[in-house]
């Protein structure tokens, strides 16, 4: 019984350590540097690969980086034609930043879970937690970023009294203001809720499957590990594609003039 209890000791230490956050200060104003740095880290290579991209296009046979950095762009401009019925210069580089930067948080995912932190650790770095998408101050803030911009531009196209009677008379008339007031409030604090949560929730859920994982015995790890990987890649996108298109489609519904 007490070797089972240490061992059962052990694999909690280990998976809480590995879902701490390396951070600084208290309370609200407590800093997740890991999140932090990883996150500009990821930024700076999005924004280093189509630079380069655009350093070295040309007219004639493209390269791979080119070709790869098209497809991209191409891509994204397909969802904004489709999804966003406005006239705006920001959306499209706004998607295709959102879809790039989610994905590359999303991708840290797949390192094996304890190469990076066993890097801080001889660096005497005590936390790691290398993937921005389970840190929900990360979700949270990207989200409550295309909350504001909602806000904006609903007030930008619509004017301020425009959005005043969007949020008081619709869908029931003046007569039930204050009931289209709190629907209305629900449905758009629920915007950025449900995008946050919905890229946190299954991004922690996947980390944590590969943290389980490596608590097996080493000769297991490879039979799920590998399996749960290839898998993995599909909901690392798909969890992108998804803040991206409803991103997209929130900014049309606030450029729609009625």
């Amino acid at each position: 019984m007490a070797t089972e209890a240490h061992a059962a000791e052990g694999a909690t230490g280990y998976i809480i350590h590995h879902l701490t956050a390396l951070h600084v200060g208290e309370g609200f104003w407590t800093l997740h540097l890991d999140t932090l740095f990883f996150s500009a880290v990821l930024g700076g290579l999005f924004i280093w690969f189509f630079k380069t991209a655009a350093e070295k296009a040309t007219a004639g046979v493209p390269g791979l980086v080119q070709s790869f950095a098209e497809m991209l762009i191409e891509f994204v401009d397909t969802q904004v034609k489709d999804s966003f019925h406005g006239h705006s210069k920001l959306i499209a580089p706004l998607a295709l930043t959102i879809f790039c930067w989610i994905f590359l948080w999303n991708f840290m995912d797949l390192f094996p879970v304890d190469i990076l932190p066993l890097v801080g650790s001889l660096m005497g770095v005590e936390y790691l937690r290398v993937v921005p998408s389970t840190d929900l101050n990360a979700t949270f803030a990207m989200s409550i970023s295309v909350f504001f911009l909602i806000i904006f531009y609903s007030i930008k196209i619509k004017g301020a009294w425009g959005f005043t009677k969007e949020l008081t008379l619709q869908p029931f008339g003046p007569w039930l203001l204050p009931f289209n007031l709190l629907l209305k409030l629900v449905e758009e604090f629920a915007k950025p809720i449900s995008l946050a949560l919905r890229l946190f929730g299954n991004l922690y859920a996947g980390e944590l499957i590969f943290i389980l994982i490596a608590l097996l015995p080493w000769y297991i790890q490879p039979v799920l590990s590998f399996p749960w990987a290839i898998f993995h890649i599909l909901i690392i996108t798909l969890q992108a594609f998804i803040f991206m298109v409803l991103t997209i489609v929130y900014l049309s519904m606030a450029h729609e003039d009625h």
